[in-house]
């Protein structure tokens, strides 16, 4: 079992099962990836917004590879077991125009600035928040001829933002292409499930994994065995809207963690809108009372001072 190490440039930033491999290996090897921030390094620390607006939207996921896994054919399986993700102690978070799930709330771009500090941020105080590194797209070069955007996910994987994907999980991945042609980047230091400002934690990492090939196991899309991670040992503040329309709850349930967020510790607008989107879990609750579905969008009260409602 051979160990390589594989540096971020050239990044690419859309998939193409005719890009050339950078790295060949086999099954059972593992990889070093360095990977740059989403915006293929142009936003640095102390950036403005301004210089954020001016950044080469083309660039952006910035993805280290294609690897070319030996003896991996379509049809088989492609196993990525995650060894380590390790940020470098700094990231950022924006807001774009016309983008993000409170759109219509918030109109005016952003950028924030992280410090990363071990396994936690202090920079948007008073909130304490943890860190759990992971790359928001991992994937295999898709079965069909041409050029495709990062943006969207697929069964190849890709840009799937599953925070699940973290130091000790393991991802599962149907194989398209002779060689599986793998690429990853987009890491996070931390994001809540709905990123709902379009952003986590934006930043460049240090990424190990290790590659088997499965042969012939048919396999419909990615799947994620995850390791298991304890709910906040001091609960959650969680917001419950109920609708017909799971949209229009879910964007109900969020706005109203903002507003919480804002009158129960002090934040800025804009900054409890960020904080859901780097630690906010925003999922279903239940589905089976027709017509409505309730959506809960919560955060742990560990990441914040305690006090009470009432």
């Amino acid at each position: 079992m051979a160990e390589f190490e594989l540096g971020a440039e050239p990044t690419h930033s859309v998939w193409n099962k005719e890009l050339e491999p950078r790295l060949e290996i086999e099954s059972g090897d593992t990889v070093h990836f360095e990977c740059l921030d989403a915006s293929g390094g142009q936003v640095k620390p102390g950036a403005t917004v301004q210089d954020f607006l001016g950044i080469e939207r083309d660039r952006i996921h910035a993805l280290t590879g294609p690897v070319y896994v030996r003896g991996s054919a379509a049809g088989d399986v492609l196993e990525v077991e995650v060894l380590e993700v390790r940020h470098k102690g700094w990231g950022w978070t924006s807001t774009i125009a016309g983008l993000g799930f409170l759109d219509e709330r918030f109109t005016e771009p952003s950028l924030f600035h992280w410090d990363l500090d071990g396994e936690v941020s202090r920079s948007l105080a008073p909130a304490v928040l943890p860190l759990r590194p992971f790359c928001g797209v991992m994937g295999v070069a898709p079965g069909e001829a041409g050029v495709f955007k990062t943006r969207p996910p697929g069964t190849f994987g890709g840009n799937m933002d599953v925070r699940d994907l973290v130091t000790g999980s393991t991802l599962y991945l149907p194989v398209f292409n002779a060689g599986a042609l793998f690429s990853c980047g987009d890491a996070h230091a931390a994001q809540g499930d709905g990123e709902v400002c379009i952003n986590g934690i934006e930043c460049p990492a240090d990424v190990t994994l290790r590659f088997k090939v499965h042969k012939g196991k048919a396999l419909a899309g990615p799947v994620v065995d995850a390791p298991y991670v304890a709910v906040d040992p001091l609960g959650q503040w969680t917001v419950v809207e109920s609708s017909p329309d799971a949209l229009g709850a879910a964007k109900a349930a969020t706005s109203r963690m903002v507003d919480l967020l804002v009158e129960g510790w002090g934040f800025s607008e804009l900054h409890a809108y960020l904080l859901c989107s780097v630690a906010m879990d925003l999922r279903l609750a239940q589905v089976v009372n027709r017509p409505m579905v309730t959506v809960a969008a919560s955060i742990g009260k560990s990441i914040l001072p305690g006090r009470r409602l009432f």
